[in-house]
């Protein structure tokens, strides 16, 4: 069996895998769950912070689905990388010492997910005859 055959589903994994882990940031910021001490306490609605939660946890779910894959995907992925700059960049050059690793492989997962669609198993695939 070679590596292509898995290529697909493998797709459709990175994007359901990633789709979690952005969920729960979005969770901790909006509902405080998992706690962290970072977000102790829910932003202000119309922040920043707020509509960060939001993307997170929205986008988070419709990638989960894979529904509208490219464009939620496209969205993050630039979120991402104003988060980062904006965020951790400015803390210092290095990613390890400025915390952006994650914020980094997000944008670069996302952007990848942009142009490969969902893959096999996702409702695009399903609603709109293509992933």
């Amino acid at each position: 069996m070679g590596l292509d055959k898995v290529s697909a589903p493998l797709l459709s994994i990175l994007r359901i895998v990633s789709a979690l882990l952005f969920i729960e940031h979005g969770t901790t910021k909006l509902l405080g769950f998992p706690p962290t001490e970072m977000f102790a306490t829910s932003p202000e609605p119309m922040t920043l912070m707020w509509f960060a939660g939001i993307l997170e946890f929205g986008g988070g779910v419709l990638l989960l689905l894979g529904l509208f894959t490219r464009p939620v995907a496209f969205v993050l992925s630039g979120m991402m990388a104003v988060a980062y700059w904006t965020a951790h960049a400015t803390q210092s050059f290095y990613p390890v010492q400025n915390g952006g690793d994650a914020a980094i492989l997000f944008c670069f997962i996302f952007l990848y997910i942009a142009a490969a669609g969902g893959g096999p198993w996702s409702a695009d695939r399903i609603v709109f005859k293509k992933g």
